[in-house]
């Protein structure tokens, strides 16, 4: 990894008591992600925590589980957030983010493989989940897996600007009588020393909750909903209450899914990951 990039300080942006935050978010444009209109910057140790976490819930920790092609799927997931990249001329209703943490991380000033030298956003360079099984040794795909095990603080960087940009979209989304509600509760998972981890974790799982592409019968299951299922006041019980909020939304989200596509046999994974936050 280039040792070149700048200097990671501890300071946390805060949101709670924060009216003219507030009146920020919502007068100013919102940024294009990852360009957020707030920081929440953390300390490389907090972020290194976080992206190792990440890692084991969606790799098993593992160099290997960095690139993965799932059966079913249109799509290459790498990294430690299984970040989507399309082969070319393929699109679908997930949001491809790939393309979008390699730009982030040359931002850094870390060194790119040659695969992602060209001009402009490369397309996914295999075509279909047997050609990418069939390159598995092969030099790029070595060289694909080195670049992603080394940076991993840098990938658990892009998912905190993620997630720094997600009040805002979630707030301009959300019903106008659920705004308040929304940010109240962002506010509380905040303020508690754990709630950094759930909140980054839960946008990278299952989205912030405002692409229509991404609803059942007219339904998400992104951050955004897992917000406006909580109502509690007390920091003490918000990570507790979000784990709850986040399993009833997704069993609902595999209730309201298309039979065709099976869901259910996920579900008891993703319910052990949302129940893993109370412990975080």
């Amino acid at each position: 990894m280039d040792k070149r990039r700048p200097s990671r300080k501890q300071h946390r942006c805060r949101f709670g008591g924060s009216p003219s935050l507030l009146a920020l978010l919502l007068a100013t444009s919102i940024a294009t992600w990852p360009h957020p209109l707030c920081a929440i910057n953390l300390s490389h140790s907090d972020v290194l925590r976080i992206g190792k976490r990440i890692w084991q819930n969606e790799c098993n920790g593992t160099i290997t589980g960095l690139t993965a092609w799932n059966e079913g799927e249109d799509f290459a997931s790498l990294g430690i957030g299984h970040f989507i990249w399309y082969p070319r001329g393929r699109r679908g209703p997930f949001e491809e983010s790939f393309p979008k943490l390699v730009s982030f991380i040359s931002s850094r000033g870390a060194k790119l493989p040659p695969l992602f030298l060209g001009v402009g956003d490369q397309p996914c360079p295999w075509n279909s989940r047997a050609e990418f099984l069939r390159a598995q040794h092969t030099v790029t795909m070595n060289q694909l897996r080195q670049f992603l095990a080394d940076t991993i603080d840098l990938q658990a960087e892009f998912l905190i600007a993620r997630l720094q940009s997600a009040l805002p979209k979630m707030l301009a989304q959300a019903a106008p009588h659920d705004r308040a509600n929304v940010q109240q509760q962002f506010e509380r998972m905040a303020r508690t020393p754990q709630g950094y981890y759930p909140l980054v974790d839960y946008v990278n799982f299952k989205g912030e909750g405002v692409l229509h592409t991404e609803r059942y019968q007219g339904q998400g299951w992104g951050l955004l909903q897992v917000l406006a299922a909580m109502h509690g006041d007390s920091d003490a019980a918000a990570v507790a209450e979000f784990a709850q909020a986040a399993k009833a939304v997704l069993i609902r989200r595999v209730q309201n899914a298309p039979a065709g596509r099976h869901e259910s046999r996920w579900l008891s994974g993703w319910i052990r990951r949302v129940t893993s936050y109370s412990g975080a």
